[in-house]
C-alpha cells in the first residue's frame, strides 16, 4: 500500500510529488505529464503569466523555468511572452529531474477502501493508497453554454479542444467569451486564415497593461507591488496570502473565486487581435440551431434587439467550473459525502488541502473556492505543494506506521480479485487541523 497516490501530472501534481518524495513518502504519480498544456492548447499560444511567476516547485528551490531555459540557451525574461511549447517542455524536464517517475495510466475510479483508497486504472490491477491527491487540472471541468448542448457535436467545441486551428482555414468561426482564451484563440484563427468573430456579453474588452520593470524606485514598488498574479495590492493579496483567504467566510471565498481577476487579454495580444477580429460586444447568446452544416446563433443585445449570426462553427472559450459533480472518476458516494464551500460545489479544504474525507486531498482549480484565485494559475503550485505534503504527513501520522514499516506486514499492492470496496459504515468526516 502506497503512502500517497497523486492523480494528475501537471504543474500541481508534479510539484506535490517532488515535495512528497523529498519528505520520504512512498509516492506514485499517475497521468500524462503536462497533458493540458501539451494536448489542449493550440500551436502559437503564449504563456500569459510572467516567466518568473510560472515555476513548478521543488523543496530545494531548484528546477525553475529559468534553470530550464538556461540549459537550452533560451531567454526567460520579465516582459517577454514565453511560448506554451517552451513551458510544456519545461514541465516535462521538471518531471524527469525533480519528481518520481510518472506512470502514464488512465485513472478510472477512486473508491474508499478501509482506511485508505482503491485506485482503479485502465491499464492494470488496482492500486491501494493510504492517501490520495486529486490534481487533475482543468479538463474535467470544461464549461459549455447550456444553449449549445443540443447542437450536433461537430457544430461546436470548447477552446481547450484544439491543438491545431489550421483546419478552420477559410471558415467562419464564432468565438464565445472575453478572456485570454477567447481573445488569443480568435487572433490565432485569423492568423491561420479563418474568419473569426468574437461574441461576448461584456460591453467592453479588458486588456492588461504592459508590466512595470522589476527594478523600480522603492516608493513606486510599494504603491504598486509585483506579485505572481500581476501588479497591485489586490493581486498581491490573492497571490501571496491564500492562507488568509481561506479564513474568510465561505460566501466571501465563493464570490472571490468566481469574480477576482476577471476576463482580460494580455497586453502583447491586443494589436494582433484588434487588427483582425470583428467583435459583437454586449450580445447574449439565447439560441443555437443547426441549419444543414452550419450553425445559426440567436443573440440579444443589451437594448433587447435580436441579432442572428450564421457561422460554420462555434468555439466556446467559456472557461471551467470547479464542481465535484463533474469529477466522475471519484466514487459517487464519496463525492456526495464531501463538505463543500457554500453553494460552489467545490470541496471545503483544511489548511493542508485535505477534504472532509480523511486522507483525500485536492489541488489546483478545485481548491480555488477555499484558497482563492491563485489556485487557478501555475503560481499557486508553490503555495500548495509544501503545505499539502505536510497535511499528508500529519494524516499518515494519525493513522500509525505505514504498511511495510518495521514490524508491520505489507499487504499486496493490488486489491484482491472480485472485491467490491464500499464506504465503511460511520466513516468519520473530520478535518485534521
Amino acid at each position: 500500500m502506497d503512502d500517497l497516490v497523486v492523480i494528475g501530472a501537471g504543474p500541481y501534481g508534479l510539484s506535490i510529488a517532488a515535495h512528497a518524495a523529498a519528505a520520504g513518502l512512498g509516492v506514485r504519480v499517475l497521468g500524462r505529464p503536462m497533458a493540458s498544456w501539451r494536448d489542449h492548447m493550440p500551436d502559437g499560444m503564449f504563456l500569459k503569466s510572467e516567466p518568473w511567476s510560472s515555476n513548478l516547485t521543488a523543496p530545494d528551490g531548484r528546477h525553475t523555468l529559468a534553470d530550464y531555459c538556461a540549459t537550452r540557451g533560451t531567454a526567460s525574461e520579465h516582459g517577454t511572452p514565453l511560448p506554451i511549447g517552451t513551458f510544456s517542455a519545461y514541465g516535462m524536464w521538471f518531471a524527469r529531474q525533480a519528481a518520481p517517475e510518472v506512470e502514464e495510466v488512465t485513472v478510472l475510479e477512486v473508491t474508499p477502501q478501509g482506511d485508505g483508497f482503491r485506485v482503479r486504472t485502465a491499464e492494470g490491477p488496482p492500486l491501494l493508497a493510504r492517501t490520495v491527491v486529486l490534481a487533475v487540472g482543468v479538463m474535467p471541468f470544461v464549461n459549455h453554454p447550456e444553449v449549445l448542448r443540443d447542437l450536433p457535436p461537430g457544430h461546436y467545441s470548447h477552446s481547450s479542444g484544439h491543438r491545431d486551428l489550421s483546419r478552420f482555414e477559410g471558415s467562419d468561426v464564432a468565438v464565445l467569451g472575453a478572456g485570454q482564451a477567447a481573445l488569443e484563440t480568435a487572433a490565432l484563427l485569423a492568423e491561420q486564415g479563418a474568419r473569426p468573430c468574437l461574441v461576448a456579453r461584456r460591453t467592453r474588452l479588458n486588456w492588461n497593461t504592459v508590466p512595470q520593470p522589476l527594478d523600480r524606485p522603492p516608493l513606486r514598488a510599494l504603491r504598486d507591488p509585483h506579485s505572481g498574479l500581476g501588479t497591485g495590492w489586490r493581486s498581491w493579496v490573492w497571490s501571496e496570502l491564500p492562507w488568509a483567504v481561506r479564513r474568510l467566510p465561505a460566501t466571501t471565498r465563493e464570490r472571490i473565486a468566481a469574480t477576482a481577476l476577471g476576463p482580460a487579454g494580455a497586453w502583447w495580444l491586443r494589436d494582433r487581435f484588434e487588427r483582425r477580429v470583428p467583435v459583437l460586444l454586449g450580445h447574449r447568446l439565447h439560441r443555437a440551431v443547426a441549419v444543414g452544416g452550419r450553425t445559426r446563433l440567436g443573440l440579444t443585445t443589451r437594448a433587447g434587439e435580436s441579432v442572428v449570426l450564421d457561422t460554420a462553427h462555434v468555439i466556446a472559450a467559456t472557461g471551467f467550473v470547479p464542481e465535484l459533480a463533474r469529477l466522475e472518476l471519484l466514487d459517487a458516494g464519496l463525492r456526495a459525502a464531501l463538505e463543500t464551500v457554500g453553494r460552489s460545489g467545490a470541496p471545503e479544504l483544511s489548511p493542508g488541502f485535505e477534504s472532509s474525507w480523511p486522507g483525500l486531498f485536492f489541488a489546483g482549480l478545485l481548491s480555488a473556492p477555499s484558497f482563492g484565485p491563485s489556485m487557478r494559475f501555475v503560481h499557486g503550485a508553490g503555495f500548495t505543494a509544501g503545505r499539502l505534503v505536510r497535511g499528508v504527513r500529519k494524516r499518515l501520522g494519525a493513522r500509525g506506521p505505514r504498511p511495510g514499516s518495521p514490524g508491520v506486514a505489507r499487504p499486496d499492492r493490488a486489491a484482491s480479485p472480485g472485491h467490491l470496496p464500499g464506504v465503511p459504515p460511520g466513516h468519520p468526516k473530520t478535518y485534521l487541523r
